[in-house]
C-alpha cells in the first residue's frame, strides 16, 4: 500500500472533524442549509419526503471551486 494513501485518509478526516466542528458551533447561522428554493419538500398526514437537491448543487458547486483553488495554488 501506497504510503500517501494514509496521508490522505488522515486529510480526508481532518476535514470532516472541521465540517463537523462548523455545523455543530454554527448551526444556527446556517438553518437556511437545507431549506433553498427548489429543495423537495412532501408532507402528507403520516408521510414526509425531504430531498434537498438545490443544496446538493450548490455545496457541489463550493466543493468543486474549492478542490479546483487547491489544487491550483498547491
Amino acid at each position: 500500500m501506497n504510503p500517501a494513501f494514509g496521508k490522505y485518509l488522515i486529510g480526508i478526516g481532518l476535514l470532516m472533524v472541521a465540517v463537523g466542528v462548523i455545523v455543530y458551533f454554527f448551526s444556527d447561522k446556517l438553518h437556511w442549509l437545507g431549506q433553498l428554493p427548489g429543495d423537495i419538500r412532501i408532507k402528507r398526514e403520516r408521510f414526509g419526503f425531504y430531498f434537498p437537491i438545490v443544496t446538493c448543487i450548490v455545496l457541489s458547486v463550493l466543493l468543486n471551486l474549492i478542490i479546483w483553488l487547491v489544487r491550483r495554488f498547491f
